[in-house]
C-alpha cells in the first residue's frame, strides 16, 4: 500500500504501514516468540514489584515509591507498542492511522524519557541518604523534592511535544511504509519530503537534553556517593555495590539509546534489521531488567518475595498414626 504522489499535504496521508523486520521474510513471525516472552516476563515482574511495594507499609518510603513509579512506567511502555507489534509480526496487521501513529509516538517517547529521569530522581535519593543522612527526610519531603520533579517533567513533556508537533507539520511524498515496528520519531521523519533539518536537530537535542543530561547528572551524583562511601569504610560497601549495579544498567541502556537514535544518521552503514532491533530494545531493556535491579537485588523487597512464596506453598500434613 504505497503512496507515490510527489507533492501533497500530510492531511492527505491517513495510513502508515509498519514493516519492521520485513527483510527477514518467512522468518519474521518467529520473532513473536522472544518478544512475547520478554513482554510477559516484563509485565509479570513489574506487577509483582508493584504489588510488593504497595502492599507493605514498611516500603512506603521515598526510594521505594520511586521504584514503584518506575515499575508503573515499565508496565505501561510495552503496552503501547508490543501488542500491535506482535499482531504485526504474527498476522500481518501492519496498518496504523496518522493520528494513531502520532499518539503512539508521543506516548512511547514520553514514557521512555521518564525511564532515565526516574533513575535520576533515584540517584538524588541515594545522594541525600548517603551524603546527607541527617537531612534526608527534610530533602525528600514532598514540598522540597517537588522542586526536582516539576522542572524535569516540564522538560520531558515540552521536548516530546516539540518533536511530535514538528512531525505533524511535515509533508510526506516518499511513501507511507515505515521500516519499523512502531512509530519511532526518526523512522517517520525519514518518509518526509523537503528539508527535515529542523526535525533532525530537535531529535538530537531531545536525546542530549534528556537521556544524556540525565546520565551526566546521575554519574556526577554517583561519583560524589562513591567518594563518600569509600571514606566511610566497610559500612558503605553495600551501598557502593548497589550504585555500581545501577550505573552499569544506565550505561548499557544509554548506549542502546544512542545507537538507536544515531543509526538514522549512518543508515547506509547499519542494516535496517539491526536498527529496528536496537530501537525496540531501548524500550524493552529497562522494562525487563529494572525489576531485577531494583527488586530481586534489593534486600527488603527480596525478603517480601520469599515470604510471599513461602506462604503460597502447600503445608504438608503428617499422616495420622
Amino acid at each position: 500500500m504505497m503512496v507515490n504522489s510527489t507533492h501533497f499535504s500530510h492531511f492527505t496521508l491517513s495510513v502508515f504501514i509498519l514493516d519492521g523486520f520485513d527483510e527477514l521474510g518467512p522468518l519474521r513471525p518467529v520473532l513473536v516468540i522472544p518478544y512475547l516472552v520478554m513482554f510477559v516476563l516484563s509485565l509479570f515482574a513489574n506487577f509483582l514489584l508493584l504489588y510488593a511495594i504497595t502492599s507493605q507499609r514498611s516500603l512506603h518510603s521515598p526510594m521505594y515509591i520511586l521504584i514503584a513509579v518506575l515499575s508503573g512506567v515499565d508496565v505501561s511502555l510495552p503496552l503501547f507498542f508490543v501488542p500491535h507489534m506482535l499482531l504485526n509480526l504474527a498476522l500481518g496487521w501492519r496498518g496504523i492511522s496518522l493520528t494513531g501513529c502520532l499518539i503512539q509516538m508521543f506516548i512511547i517517547h514520553l514514557l521512555g524519557t521518564f525511564q532515565s529521569t526516574l533513575l535520576l530522581w533515584m540517584s538524588l535519593d541515594r545522594y541525600f541518604a548517603i551524603c546527607t543522612p541527617l537531612h534526608y527526610h527534610e530533602y525528600m519531603a514532598l514540598k522540597k523534592f517537588i522542586k526536582f520533579v516539576v522542572p524535569l517533567v516540564i522538560r520531558n513533556v515540552f521536548m516530546i511535544m516539540l518533536i511530535v508537533t514538528l512531525v505533524r507539520k511535515l509533508w510526506f511524498c516518499g511513501g507511507n511504509v515505515i521500516n519499523h515496528c512502531f512509530c519511532e520519531h526518526m523512522a517517520v521523519v525519514a518518509l518526509a519530503c523537503g528539508s527535515t533539518a529542523v526535525n533532525n536537530l530537535a531529535g538530537l537535542l531531545t536525546v542530549f537534553f534528556i537521556p544524556v543530561a540525565d546520565f551526566i547528572l546521575i554519574t556526577v551524583s554517583y561519583v560524589i556517593i562513591f567518594s563518600s562511601v569509600l571514606r566511610s569504610g566497610r559500612s558503605g560497601v553495600k551501598a557502593l555495590h548497589t550504585c555500581v549495579t545501577h550505573i552499569v544498567v544506565i550505561t548499557v541502556s544509554l548506549m542502546i539509546i544512542l545507537v538507536a537514535f544515531l543509526s538514522y544518521r549512518v543508515q547506509n552503514r547499519l542494516p535496517a534489521v539491526v536498527r529496528v532491533f536496537f530501537s525496540t530494545m531501548y524500550l524493552f531493556f529497562l522494562s525487563c531488567f529494572n525489576p531485577i535491579i531494583y527488586g530481586i537485588r534489593t534486600t527488603e523487597i527480596r525478603q517480601i518475595f520469599l515470604k510471599t512464596l513461602s506462604c503460597c506453598r502447600p503445608v504438608r500434613t503428617l499422616p495420622s498414626p
